[in-house]
């Protein structure tokens, strides 16, 4: 699995999580339940996780509705 993006925004992760379904990308929210820890104040970001080998998929498919700004400049680790 990879980070795809990062982000506070709800709408946002959601959003993603829309798109990756509606295209068939496996992917899954990591530290969603993480406001136990923050108190609910919303300061721990949610990260996006997909498939190794739909990561070029997923981050075109983020840029092309708009959230290519939500996007890491550079990827965790190069992609081949």
């Amino acid at each position: 699995m990879e980070e795809l993006l990062r982000t506070n925004n709800p709408v946002t992760v959601s959003f993603a999580q829309s798109l990756l379904k509606e295209d068939g990308i496996t992917h899954f929210v990591a530290d969603e339940h993480m406001s136990i820890v923050d108190g609910s104040l919303g300061i721990l970001p949610r990260r996006i996780m997909v498939d190794t080998d739909s990561i070029i998929r997923a981050r075109k498919l983020m840029q092309d509705a708009g959230l290519g700004c939500e996007l890491p400049e550079k990827p965790i680790r190069d992609i081949v």
